[in-house]
């Protein structure tokens, strides 16, 4: 049960995020899991494994952005809006 109730919260908490944020959520939880696992040092192969999973995510899903950015407006209101130059 306390397990499924992280998992709703991660879920709820990553629906806000901009898709790279997501990306970089999810590779770096996914790299920690993987170099834990497959590293002689389970602490160290989770730390190298988090960073390189974090950035792999965020390029994917920078990628995968269309040209559209999220703002979060004073009243905790998430819009989006076509994002600056050079962004």
């Amino acid at each position: 049960m306390k397990k499924l109730v992280v998992l709703m919260v991660l879920a709820v908490s990553l629906s806000a995020c901009s898709r790279t944020e997501q990306g970089a959520a999810v590779g770096g939880l996914g790299g920690a899991a993987v170099g834990a696992a497959v590293a002689g040092d389970p602490v160290e192969g989770a730390v190298v494994g988090g960073a390189v999973g974090a950035v792999a995510g965020a390029l994917i899903g920078r990628a995968t952005e269309s040209g559209q950015c999220r703002y979060r407006g004073r009243n905790g209101r998430v819009y989006t809006a076509r994002c600056p130059e050079g962004y």
